[in-house]
């Protein structure tokens, strides 16, 4: 094999598009489905037309190789377990009556089965459905979904390639169904799990699939010898079929490491793997393995989860080198486009200067292309866009946007004092309690309340013009009446102003941080139906003015309760932006957290007694490898004490995490230092509060009692129910009572309903505590 010989064939493809259209059409019509203002009929169409023009767009970009079996109706990890037949007991019925209801009510619940849990793939925002299994899970395929999507494709005279959650990353996502003991291990389904893909492998060939691709980014996480035999053995099972398409196997986020000679000596016919940033590594131990001799390898060198611009000559050096480590070298993005926005063009508002600087999907998609061409063609066939890449490049790196003196010598000035608290905790808690006067068990919510159309139609007279300021205000103003009225009616113990002002707990803050970009159309999905708009950190960060003190000064005017003020904290700030590819996290970080930092103080000094700053990112964005771990949690907690070491030992510091695995975190959570802390735990049923528990954590904890992410209204009796298995194990005098999550996403019936029940619960355990 030579170089030339590999190079000749490249073609471009990608792992994945976004799903949900130019003007989040998929997130519209299957609302309205669930609304009963759009039949099944008319959603499935409108799915189909989406998929259609995501494949002519990227056909007409050139990708050569489109994706399918990538789109998805709520959550791709869901439509796997529906694929291999994993209905969990309490969905069959629904699922066999109607199989669209049945998929959403997996998803979301319903008033009578809880949906599956919910957490977040890999170290990204994306949240995916997590399947239950136990050792009576009977395994049987499904691959309608699969071939019907390949179909279209190719009737539509595309080369497709149908892209499947891989059956070891979907075992290692899964957990022990709720009737089963914690220590029964999914892996062990694997040979059972095997027989189905092999079936639906099967199916894919007959339907005309050339190549099916595998994800397995759960192979980038250092795993035990015990999972890679796992993954040898699968690959050696499915690589030995016969009848099967053939096998390319993907993997993304970080680099591969002891997995990588494991699937370079299987029998598959080809390897995807991801070379941008911390997986650069990927390339060095290609080499150390001899390569890919026999097989296609497919090189993500556009970063698919930033909306940076490619520097085009780096990926072209990097794809030369690759030229002679496999038969054939293709050219991808390093994951799916799943997680970066649309189309940069749209985005009509932003400064010319910084849009030469981003690329999202789209433009990404052109980049792999050209890089295609270059590989195929020579660098000269694309020497005008190589150097139009170095000006951006360059006008970025010059950019005072980038580089603001007064935020760096900030930076460079702090000390270890600084992100510390005056007393210790026990001595704090004394203060805030006597500050504070709350009952045992006392009850809140995590800050948000219901976004109503009203409030999202304020928001948009206001951007018209229809409105002006004054007029605006009075709207916000009226709802924040609403909102404390409503809960001191219904006996909620500390409040919050409910968040009516703010489009997004990110958004919103980086509107008014200087640094920061925020779009109008960069939506990202979340989960399901929820969609978010990541600001975009393209420079040095700063606070002008303050954000929220004059809403949280006129809700507490309204009561004598004390009304939390509400901040969402500096990792999650990172985590839920796009970051600077150009200086290390940990000095953004400090950037965001000296910001935050001025404005807690700026809260309690207008009379805030307590204080939240929400942290639910603190453990997604926790490196895939431990290697890395150690270095993360120091400057994520540092940044976290940086923001709320200022204040008073009487202010009560909060925090929120949520839907995450919070096990391999819990001395980082102490390290915080936070006075409080909610955590979800309704879906898990307590979980965290065990782990907390064995854990010694020593400070107050709020773990949820209510899923805010179904429609479901729980009973009192069921709140009551996880309150007093919350007490198990979080003495009384340490245990807060609040829901999951924020309220934002809810209608008002259902938070109603559902915080009466969560305020009862309160009380009616509180009643039987001893003393009461």
């Amino acid at each position: 094999m030579t170089s030339t010989t590999s190079a000749a064939g490249a073609r471009a493809t990608v792992y994945g598009y976004p799903r949900q259209g130019p003007d989040r059409e998929l997130k519209k019509a299957v609302e309205g489905y669930w609304k009963g203002s759009v039949g099944a009929e008319a959603l499935r169409d409108t799915a189909a037309q989406l998929r259609r023009a995501n494949w002519q767009q990227l056909a007409d970009t050139g990708i050569h190789e489109v994706p399918t079996g990538d789109f998805s109706y709520y959550d791709h990890v869901l439509d796997t377990s529906v694929m291999v037949g994993a209905i969990p007991p309490r969905h069959r019925g629904a699922v066999e009556a109607d199989t669209l209801e049945g998929y959403f009510a997996m998803a979301r619940g319903t008033q009578d089965a809880a949906p599956l849990e919910m957490t977040k793939w890999f170290d990204t925002n994306y949240h995916y459905l997590v399947p239950e299994l136990g050792p009576d899970t009977a395994f049987t395929a499904d691959s309608a979904k699969q071939v019907t999507e390949l179909k279209e494709a190719l009737a539509l005279g595309h080369t497709a390639r149908p892209v499947l959650v891989g059956p070891v990353t979907y075992l290692l996502l899964a957990k022990p169904a709720p009737a089963v003991l914690g220590d029964f291990e999914p892996l062990t389904l694997l040979d059972r799990l095997l027989g189905v893909y092999a079936e639906v492998l099967a199916d894919l060939r007959a339907a005309g699939a050339q190549w099916v691709q595998l994800d397995e980014p759960a192979l980038v996480q250092d795993q035990p010898r015990a999972v890679l035999n796992a993954a040898a053995r699968a690959y050696r099972e499915l690589g030995s079929l016969t009848d099967r398409p053939q096998l390319l196997v993907a993997s993304y986020f970080d680099r591969m490491g002891d997995a990588l000679p494991v699937l370079a000596k299987a029998p598959i016919d080809g390897l995807a793997l991801d070379f941008t940033g911390r997986a650069a590594a990927n390339l060095g131990d290609l080499a150390a393995v001899g390569g890919l001799p026999g097989k296609r390898l497919v090189a993500g060198v556009v970063d698919g989860r930033n909306v940076w611009i490619n520097d085009l000559g780096k990926s072209t050096a990097t794809l030369a080198t690759l030229l002679g480590f496999a038969d054939r070298v293709d050219v991808a993005a390093s994951c799916s486009l799943l997680h970066v926005p649309l189309d940069a063009a749209a985005e009509r508002d932003v400064d010319t200067q910084v849009a030469r600087w981003l690329a999202f999907a789209r433009q990404k998609t052109a980049e792999v292309v050209t890089l295609a061409r270059g590989l195929t063609e020579g660098a000269g066939s694309i020497a005008a866009q190589l150097a139009a890449n170095r000006a951006d490049l360059q006008s970025r790196a010059t950019s005072a946007l980038t580089h603001d003196p007064a935020v760096r010598a900030r930076c460079a000035a702090v000390t270890e004092a600084d992100a510390q608290r005056s007393l210790p905790y026990t001595e704090r808690a004394a203060a805030q309690h006597s500050r504070l006067g709350l009952p045992l068990l006392p009850t809140t919510t995590i800050g948000s309340f219901p976004q109503t159309t009203e409030l999202r139609t304020a928001r948009a007279d206001l951007r018209s013009g229809r409105i002006d300021t004054e007029g605006y205000e009075k709207r916000i103003e009226a709802e924040i009446r609403e909102v404390i009225s409503f809960q001191e009616k219904t006996g909620i113990d500390v409040l919050v102003h409910g968040e009516p002002e703010r489009n997004d707990m990110v958004q919103y803050f980086a509107e008014q941080l200087i640094g920061y970009l925020a779009t109008r159309h960069g939506w990202v999905q979340s989960y399901g139906t929820r969609y978010v708009r990541p600001p975009i950190l393209a420079g040095d960060i700063s606070r002008p003015d303050p954000m929220t003190v004059r809403w949280t000064r006129y809700a507490q005017s309204l009561t004598g309760r004390p009304v939390k003020g509400m901040l969402t904290g500096p990792v999650t700030m990172l985590a839920w932006s796009f970051v600077r590819d150009d200086q290390p996290l940990a000095d953004t970080a400090r950037q965001v957290a000296l910001a935050l930092r001025d404005e807690v103080n700026d809260l309690e000094a207008a009379g805030s007694s307590v204080i939240q700053v929400d942290e639910p990112a603190l453990r997604e964005t926790l490196p895939l490898r431990k290697a890395g771990h150690e270095a993360y949690l120091a400057w994520a907690t540092q940044a976290f004490r940086l923001t709320t070491g200022g204040v008073r030992p009487d202010t009560q510091i909060h925090t929120h995490m949520c839907y995450a695995e919070f096990g391999d975190i819990l001395q980082a959570i102490d390290d915080l230092d936070a006075d409080v802390i909610s955590l979800e735990a309704a879906r898990s049923h307590m979980q965290v509060a065990d782990e907390l528990a064995t854990a010694g954590y020593p400070r107050e904890v709020g773990p949820g009692v209510y899923d805010i992410h179904s429609p479901r209204v729980p009973s009192a009796e069921e709140a009551t129910t996880l309150l007093r298995k919350g007490l198990d194990a979080i003495p009384a005098e340490r245990l807060w009572v609040n829901p999951d999550c924020g309220l934002k996403t809810r209608g008002w019936p259902e938070v109603r309903t559902s915080l009466e029940h969560l305020v009862a619960a309160a009380r009616e355990v509180r009643a039987g505590l001893p003393g009461e």
